[in-house]
């Protein structure tokens, strides 16, 4: 690991100012993907910015159909919090399956969903459930937030505060799941809205996170999983690797799918 100057801000405006004085400078939130990477040198920031002990980046709301969770919430915060239980269920239970309880007890929401690991399960979440990711300067819509492989629209120094979720009438989320890290070689997570159906696909895309409007168009019609026959996922459009090749991850789309919508469909 190369040296680095630590900072702890006790406000985001605080640690917005940090960022723009240094130019080789990054957000520390919980640090699963950054502190790895700076022990094997794959990475050497001069400055971190640690974003642990500012509160107001932390807490769960709900305000009529908007849950609204803080970028510093941890995984285990949503998965056992009564408000993320009651409004969307899927989502809670999405967190009680990310990596194991170390990590659920130390990474947050939105430093997963910053980093945008092409596995990640936050990232499909915010996919499906067409959520708003609000930062220190704007607010982008999850359709715009995901550019690509650890990409998004995030400009240098920008923080993410929270994260909003519109409450949909269905949702559910199916992982299968690399038995060694908990990574998603294929997660689907599926909602229903009174105007629509929306899906997003973690694990398997060679361009991370993605959507399947010919499954989402399908299931507006008819949600139920042999609405789905006949729609298979772009197997040239899938990652391939030494966990899963292209078909398998393909296939698996479709498998996840169809059970994400029987969990949904159970769902008053």
């Amino acid at each position: 690991m190369y040296a680095f100057d630590y900072h702890r801000p006790t406000s985001a405006r605080q640690a917005a100012d940090l960022a723009s004085q240094f130019e080789d400078m990054k957000f520390l939130a919980g640090g699963h993907t950054l502190l790895p990477t700076m022990k094997m040198r794959l990475a050497g920031p001069t400055n971190l910015v640690d974003l642990g002990q500012i509160a107001e980046l932390r807490g769960i709301e709900r305000s009529g159909d908007t849950l609204s969770i803080g970028a510093m919430t941890k995984h285990a915060e949503v998965a056992h919090s009564a408000d993320v239980r009651q409004a969307i269920p899927a989502l809670a239970e999405l967190a009680e399956v990310i990596g194991d309880p170390h990590v659920r007890n130390r990474g947050t929401m939105g430093g997963s969903v910053a980093n945008n690991d092409p596995s990640a399960d936050y990232p499909a979440a915010c996919l499906a459930l067409n959520a708003t990711i609000v930062t220190d300067r704007r607010e982008i819509a999850a359709d715009d937030f995901f550019q690509g492989i650890f990409t998004t629209a995030l400009d240098e120094g920008e923080i993410i505060t929270r994260i909003a979720f519109p409450v949909p009438s269905q949702a559910a989320y199916a992982k299968f799941r690399n038995p060694a890290s908990r990574y998603a070689l294929v997660g689907v997570f599926v909602a229903r809205f009174a105007d629509g159906v929306r899906m997003a696909v973690t694990g398997a895309g060679s361009n991370g996170v993605f959507r399947m409007p010919e499954m989402e168009q399908a299931l507006a019609q008819n949600f139920a999983p042999e609405a789905l026959n006949g729609i298979a996922a772009p197997e040239d459009e899938m990652n391939s690797d030494i966990h899963a090749d292209a078909a398998y991850r393909a296939h698996l789309v479709g498998v996840m799918t169809r059970r994400a919508v029987q969990a949904a469909a159970s769902r008053s």
